[in-house]
């Protein structure tokens, strides 16, 4: 796909991305479960509400010149923390074929950097119960597993 020496960029996504972002979203086969009926107008839609929000960044991960990896980040005002900020790391995504390369913690790690620029006192993600190998994956990078989430369908 692309040359492994060339420099990770990590960069806010354009509309041209789009197609990209949502090819890594749908291959992920949880994904899929979630994704059904998905039409274009829907992520358009909200790539657009996602630009238009100073607290929503969505990342594309691009060596040259193929992006890599996608997330999506957004900044919370809590009435806890001391009225701090939590950012919200969402869609973590990289190409299958290049998982375990080093590019999803570098994005991770680009996160967090980002979050302490933003004066952020917590970063904080979901992960599905099935996803035990992304579980492990982010207690290495010093995640801690300190809540349980839950989801209700409408």
């Amino acid at each position: 796909m692309a040359d492994g020496d060339d420099p990770l960029l990590l960069r806010d996504a354009t509309r041209d991305d789009l197609a990209e972002v949502v090819r890594l979203i749908l291959a992920d086969s949880l994904s899929g479960r979630w994704e059904d009926g998905l039409d274009e107008a829907g992520p358009v839609r909200a790539f657009e509400a996602i630009e238009a929000d100073p607290n929503n960044r969505l990342i594309v991960a691009e060596r040259a010149d193929a992006i890599l990896g996608t997330m999506q980040l957004t900044f919370i005002p809590q009435l806890t923390l001391r009225g701090g900020l939590v950012m919200q790391i969402e869609n973590v995504r990289v190409d299958s074929s290049l998982r375990s390369a080093g590019i999803g913690r570098q994005m991770i790690e680009w996160a967090i950097e980002e979050a302490r620029t933003r004066g952020c006192a917590l970063a904080q993600l979901m992960s599905n119960n099935e996803r035990a190998r992304a579980h492990a994956f982010y207690e290495r990078l010093g995640f801690n597993q300190s809540h349980s989430g839950f989801k209700y369908s409408l």
